[in-house]
């Protein structure tokens, strides 16, 4: 029995002088320091905007903003018909006073007439097929009747964006209209940056010349 004691108090005696090591060891880091994580940089608050890029006049309109720059009779003459200039290869002349405007509707260069869109009898409006006269926050039928397939691509859901709920019980929604993405005087679509990976919080080293990279 006493032999028992004796090994029992052996085995504690080498258990708590361990536990004693051990405490040293991660008090005094022994083992060393492990190298600091480099900081998470914050993530672009631009990737986080819901807002579309472009602001059309009907939002103007919705946000009570200023909207007299779009009235076309500040400048023009309502009872004189404006006339378009053309240079020899029939590429319309923008005038000076719309020098921030950018014509390239389309890969073939037809589409450079002002008043296939705009109505030349009431600058106010806009003008496509089939329709007379549209209001200018109403610009999507007008796109609508030359990108026939697109229009039905967005009204069904799967071409442009819907803001708000996809529950409609939950709340509104809004189609957003073409002229919220596509600038209607030159519609491609800006490239946009990609947005960062999720950060795995692991610090990678860079990979050397001899060892290229083999990530994707």
């Amino acid at each position: 029995m006493k032999q028992t004691d004796n090994r029992s108090t052996m085995v504690l005696v080498v258990l708590s002088a361990a536990f004693c090591v051990l405490i040293a060891a991660f008090t005094f880091e022994w083992w060393g320091v492990p190298k600091p994580l480099p900081p998470i940089p914050l993530v672009d608050p631009k990737f986080l905007e819901t807002k579309t890029w472009r602001q059309s006049y009907a939002d103007l309109i919705s946000l009570e903003e200023d909207v007299d720059h779009f009235d076309c009779y500040i400048c023009h003459e309502e009872d004189k018909k404006s006339v378009l200039k053309f240079d020899a290869n029939h590429r319309v002349i923008i005038p000076e006073e719309h020098e921030d405007i950018v014509m390239g509707h389309g890969t073939h260069g037809r589409n450079n007439d002002c008043f296939n869109c705009h109505n030349d009898k009431n600058l106010l409006l806009l003008q496509a097929r089939g329709i007379e006269s549209l209001k200018m926050e109403n610009s999507t039928p007008l796109c609508g009747s030359c990108h026939g397939p697109t229009l039905r691509d967005w009204e069904a859901g799967s071409h442009g964006r819907t803001s708000g709920y996809w529950d409609r019980s939950k709340g509104p929604y809004k189609k957003q209209d073409c002229v919220n993405c596509h600038d209607p005087h030159s519609p491609g679509f800006p490239g946009r940056r990609p947005a960062p990976a999720p950060n795995h919080l692991r610090h990678v080293s860079a990979p050397s010349a001899a060892q290229p990279s083999t990530q994707h």
